[in-house]
């Protein structure tokens, strides 16, 4: 008998399931409905997009809709889900063009609705050239806004995934500022000694660091003119605002369960409390390894993992085992400096309630008798828990590429490893390269106090 799989959105997780049920099962009836005109623009290429680094805009996405269709499957565009009929296992969909309605029935409903970028709430936010940094729609506006010679001064507001923005700004020639409540830019997710990197690099390439700076309001007659901020006024031609996001879910209230933030409710299978409807993505908070919780975790490689997962357990009547849980790691980079945040750090280990402590190891990445100039430094951020010792976050930054380093310190946190075991791995070694311990090896020895080799 065919089963009727529905699926809510067509970006990383709703992509990932819908190939994945074609490829597994047969018998299969899958539907995927995306609320926006274009299927599926992939916001995590926008950086590379702005830069002028892609084959073109209509490239960046994670699928073409006839790579669905090919497969046995279906996809509406223009087809946003307003609500949920449990009683009658429907899902009503709002065609955005027609703003016809319709009722589709299933088996099988998978939420993936993810998150919408958040404008800050001050006089004067609908101004033109106030755009966010998400999506098809603003990646062409910011595209056009950088582009255009009339406007010289950009200002970027969040100083975590803004960075980004501010360096396709300066790669078109603009005055760039850049503009953050915390006192360092990407001070959520790396220590001190790594955002003083970054701040050098910044304002290297000339970016103006505002810190510490709370947005107050926006001042233009019909275009913005001035940010006014609690430390000045800022003038500028154009603001790209990267804040934050929230779950897209205000239209699953009273029928789906939510936690305080807005975000979906789920069990360790992704269950949600209707029965055969499910949640993936960024709009819920999944299992994170080290945290022994469920916390937000927004990640395209994390979203297909769960897929993943969902899909091979999907018609278990007792799925046979609970999702095993994420690391979560993204990449953090301006100009020549590249950083890997996994795991917990600090903030986010006090967010889950566990006595953790940072330490930071700072060295060479080869043998001293290697001339500076060809001797990069490299920096290790190890964050642990007091008592045990395991491994529940980290991050590792160079001009050098130690992004892979990072993987390493993903695979730590996964399999729940101690400083003492990533003092004690076992890696090559090769001055061309590296040290006789690694600088993983360096920065778990340095942490557990350990004399340095």
């Amino acid at each position: 008998m065919t089963k009727k799989i529905v699926i809510i959105g067509a970006s990383h997780p709703g992509h990932e399931a819908a190939i994945e049920l074609l490829d597994r099962y047969k018998n299969v009836d899958v539907q995927v409905f995306e609320a926006s005109d274009f299927v599926s623009f992939m916001s995590c290429g926008m950086k590379l997009f702005l830069e002028g680094k892609t084959t073109g805009q209509n490239n960046v996405r994670n699928f073409e809709p006839n790579d669905l269709i090919e497969r046995g499957g279906k996809i509406e565009n223009n087809s946003q889900a307003i609500a949920i009929n449990p009683d009658k296992k429907t899902v009503t969909i709002k065609n955005t063009v027609t703003n016809n309605t319709k009722d589709v029935s299933y088996d099988k409903l998978i939420l993936t609705p993810g998150v919408v970028p958040q404008n800050i709430p001050v006089e004067g936010n609908d101004l033109d050239n106030i755009f966010l940094m998400r999506g098809y729609s603003w990646a062409s506006k910011i595209d056009q806004a950088l582009k255009d010679s009339s406007i010289k001064k950009v200002a970027v507001i969040g100083a975590g995934n803004g960075v980004s923005a501010v360096e396709a700004a300066v790669m078109h020639g603009k005055e760039v500022t850049l503009i953050d409540i915390n006192d360092a830019p990407l001070a959520n997710y790396l220590p001190k000694e790594f955002t003083d990197v970054f701040e050098n690099e910044l304002k290297d390439k000339n970016v103006n660091l505002v810190m510490g700076a709370k947005v107050t309001g926006f001042k233009g007659d019909q275009a913005v003119k001035t940010i006014v901020t609690d430390k000045g006024e800022i003038e500028t031609d154009l603001v790209i605002i990267t804040v934050g996001i929230k779950a897209n879910t205000d239209w699953l209230k009273g029928v789906v369960e939510l936690n305080k933030q807005g975000y979906i409710e789920t069990d360790e299978y992704f269950r949600t409390n209707l029965e055969d409807v499910y949640a993936l993505g960024d709009a819920i908070w999944p299992y994170s390894i080290p945290a022994g919780k469920h916390i937000p975790i927004p990640s395209a490689t994390a979203s297909r993992h769960e897929a993943e997962y969902l899909v091979n357990h999907l018609f278990e009547a007792k799925p046979s085992r609970p999702f095993y849980g994420l690391a979560g790691a993204q990449l953090l980079e301006f100009g020549d400096v590249h950083a890997v945040a996994t795991g917990l750090n600090t903030r986010t280990a006090k967010f889950a309630g566990i006595d953790a402590k940072t330490s930071v190891y700072v060295d060479h990445l080869r043998p001293d008798f290697i001339p500076e100039e060809d001797n990069p430094l490299g920096y290790v951020a190890l964050t642990y828990n007091a008592s045990s010792h395991q491994i529940l976050g980290g991050a590792v930054m160079s001009k050098y590429d130690l992004t892979g380093q990072g993987n390493v310190l993903s695979l730590a946190i996964s399999h729940k490893l101690t400083l003492e075991d990533l003092a004690e791995q076992d890696f090559f070694f090769s001055p061309s390269f590296d040290r006789q311990w690694n600088i993983l090896n360096l920065a778990a020895q340095h942490a557990l106090g350990w004399a340095k080799f």
